[in-house]
């Protein structure tokens, strides 16, 4: 059978193939933020430290996804504080984060009782996996994402390109620079579901960093990250689903692919 009868016949498929669309949504909106304002390390902090919120919730009985979502916005504040108060610590604050997190997450996996294979599939991703419910939250979180983006698009644009003028208009800044955080931490609860907190930072900004090399504004950049996105989600689903491999190591995969091919190919032509 192949990819595209099977989606017509297996519920499961038709929610990995609807998440994949709404992931590739707020990839394509807050990836590009990510991008241009050059903080993919800051998101790799955050995404790692989500697992000790996990770990946590978990060991509590509550919904994982809740302590990820909890820790990412912990974290991102966090980053934030640091960045304002003391740029020389902000590497020593964000590796140690990602450390941290990591390990706490282990400590309360390991104290929790029996085994939860479910749980596994947050660190490496099964996108198979997502039920009606799982939905319904991404596409809530993507709500909250594309209203906050509109309304402060303009003030946005200029934190990530000039921050000294976005000053000098009067924009706050460093609030400002928190709230873009925190959309950064709610995408990764977001793309959690889809690769994976292992493989998040992938997704996150290989289709943006991709789009960027052939867009000449910010929001012609989004728009095609967004469509990458979509193609990188469809695609290694269905090679995914065709030869029996990881979900979501196979879209992280393209995901490098798609950006080796974009750098080999001259983008003045698309210009």
């Amino acid at each position: 059978m192949s990819f595209f009868e099977a989606i017509a016949q297996h519920t499961f498929l038709q929610n990995a193939l609807l998440g994949g669309v709404l992931a590739s949504l707020t990839c394509g909106v807050v990836g590009s933020f990510v991008v241009v304002r050059r903080i993919g390390y800051l998101a790799g902090g955050i995404a790692h430290a989500v697992l000790g919120g996990m770990g946590v919730a978990f060991f509590l009985g509550k919904a994982p996804l809740l302590g990820a979502l909890i820790a990412a916005l912990m974290a991102a504040i966090i980053i934030s504080f640091v960045n304002r108060r003391g740029h020389q610590q902000e590497d020593t604050i964000i590796s140690a984060l990602w450390a941290v997190g990591m390990a706490t997450g282990i400590l309360f996996i390991a104290k929790t009782p029996g085994y939860n294979v479910d749980l596994m599939s947050y660190l490496f991703g099964n996108v198979l996996m997502i039920s009606r419910q799982d939905l319904l939250l991404i596409a809530g979180l993507d709500g909250i994402i594309l209203v906050f983006t509109g309304l402060f698009f303009k003030q946005l644009l200029a934190l990530c390109y000039d921050p000294e003028f976005a000053t000098l208009r009067g924009i706050r800044v460093e609030t400002l620079n928190t709230l873009l955080l925190c959309l950064v931490a709610v995408t990764v609860v977001i793309l959690i579901q889809i690769v994976g907190l292992i493989l998040v930072i992938a997704l996150l900004t290989l289709p943006a960093a991709t789009a960027r090399l052939y867009a000449a504004t910010l929001v012609v950049m989004m728009a095609l990250a967004t469509l990458i996105g979509l193609g990188i989600t469809s695609g290694g689903l269905a090679l995914s689903y065709n030869y029996d491999l990881p979900a979501g190591a196979t879209i992280a995969l393209l995901s490098g692919l798609c950006y080796l091919i974009a750098i080999i190919i001259p983008s003045r032509q698309f210009r």
